[in-house]
């Protein structure tokens, strides 16, 4: 029963409001209901402990109490949302699902034995069932090409949510197979907190829940937070209800956190830094309008070798279903990301995979992108390296324009001509691409391509 905790908590505070979900309210004492009737309906059914059950969901209040269910009988958990849908197939095989749990908009769910031939146990879920301990796989979003699948031991990730926090009521933001989603839903739960669920993450959505329910806690990306000033979508709507907004999961620009300080004066801005093989880390901004973090908190302990981040700690992922290890021989997780280190605090640069290497010179996107966007002719762009033959590589840039420009090269000149004044030559990008779309992933991360 590694999830009783949060059902004995639940069962103090029945008539405490735990979900919002489609303009309706959900209690804890719905939630429990919720619960016993799936803990009762499974009990019926082939799932048990050590079955791969993969849920295919969004947050609702039967996706969250199934989840919760197959923790408590030590199921490996698959979990997946639209966000992958042209993947499904391949996640199902890699991650050798027996099960499929499909849980509609509405609500409805659909259980269905996977056909196939048996798949040989690999040595991570035989850890877990020699264990009888829940498990969960997570599939990075592949960026750059293929998707990793981690598998967790559930009894390490979900052990900080005993210690009691702060109640917030908060948008479940980030996705339900996020690493960043599922830290958001059991903080929540643990403290007894709201959960404000959005089936559409569009900014005018977001901003017209904060809005109606006097969300506290918005836990995303930056480059969300980019659209929001894009579309002015906060004229719109009362955002004074906000504490608290956290980012992660990619770089912040500069420009886009300090017009939010601006903006929000008394809202307080944390970046958070996590990944699917490692969990959540607490995190320490050293100002709402800084860039610089700590990082680490109970159970983790954080290096910087050769310019880049290395994480140790129990809660760590058991390894890749198919990759090689990333573990160091003395267990330290290498994260790919590269980091300045001033005192106790780091600033993340970017992922050493996109490092652009242009003459034996590093560029970092993120660098050339917070330029870019300092320009006030630029609503969005996205910085990405091409191969080339004499250099090794080139700069490019995607650029979204705030409006239409008929002379198309003339604007391309302008925006070299920016470049060259405001930094190195070989940062400049030497192809520029005029696009009118987001630059952006479903999961609200910038696509550098």
């Amino acid at each position: 029963m590694h999830a009783s905790f949060f059902i004995d908590s639940f069962k103090k505070n029945l008539e405490k409001d735990a979900i919002v979900w489609r303009n309706s309210t959900y209690s804890y004492s719905n939630l429990l209901e919720k619960y016993f009737y799936w803990e009762k309906k499974l009990s019926q059914s082939s799932i048990s402990s050590g079955t791969v059950v993969v849920i295919e969901a969004d947050f609702s209040p039967n996706a969250i109490s199934l989840l919760l269910v197959l923790i408590n009988i030590n199921s490996i958990i698959v979990p997946i949302t639209d966000s992958v849908k042209s993947k499904k197939d391949e996640f199902i095989e890699i991650s050798q699902g027996e099960i499929i749990i499909e849980i509609d908009n509405k609500d409805n769910v659909e259980i269905k034995k996977i056909e196939g031939k048996p798949n040989s146990i690999n040595k991570y879920y035989k850890i877990l069932k020699g264990k009888k301990h829940p498990g969960l796989v997570l599939f990075s979003s592949g960026s750059t090409g293929k998707s990793k699948a981690s598998v967790h031991d559930l009894t390490y990730l979900l052990s900080k949510f005993k210690v009691k926090r702060h109640r917030f009521v908060a948008i479940t933001f980030l996705l339900y197979d996020h690493i960043g989603g599922f830290n958001t839903l059991f903080y929540i739960l643990s403290n007894l907190g709201m959960i404000v669920t959005a089936q559409d993450r569009s900014p005018s959505e977001v901003l017209r829940l904060i809005d109606k329910y006097n969300v506290e806690l918005l836990p995303t990306s930056p480059t969300f937070l980019n659209l929001v000033l894009i579309s002015e979508e906060f004229k719109n709507y009362d955002l004074s209800s906000l504490k608290i907004i956290t980012y992660g999961t990619e770089p912040m620009p500069k420009t886009t956190l300090l017009r939010f300080n601006q903006l929000l004066p008394k809202v307080k801005f944390t970046q958070t830094y996590g990944l699917s093989e490692v969990g959540i880390l607490r995190s320490k901004s050293k100002s709402s309008d800084s860039l610089w973090v700590k990082v680490g908190g109970e159970d983790y302990k954080t290096r910087v070798v050769n310019g880049m981040l290395e994480i140790k700690s129990k809660s760590s992922m058991l390894g890749y279903l198919n990759a090689i290890s990333p573990f160091t021989n003395d267990g330290w997780f290498k994260t790919g990301d590269l980091v300045e280190i001033k005192n106790d605090y780091i600033k993340i640069l970017g992922r050493k995979s996109e490092i652009i290497n242009v003459g034996g010179e590093k560029v970092y996107p993120q660098e050339v992108e917070n330029i870019l966007l300092s320009n006030p002719k630029i609503k969005d762009a996205t910085v990405f390296g091409e191969k080339n033959p004499i250099l090794g590589n080139i700069v490019c840039a995607n650029i979204w324009l705030n409006e239409e420009y008929d002379k198309k090269n003339k604007i391309k000149i302008d925006i070299r001509q920016f470049c060259n004044q405001n930094m190195e030559r070989y940062k400049v990008p030497v192809k520029i691409f005029l696009i009118n779309e987001n630059l952006h992933n479903a999961r609200f991360k910038k696509k550098r391509s």
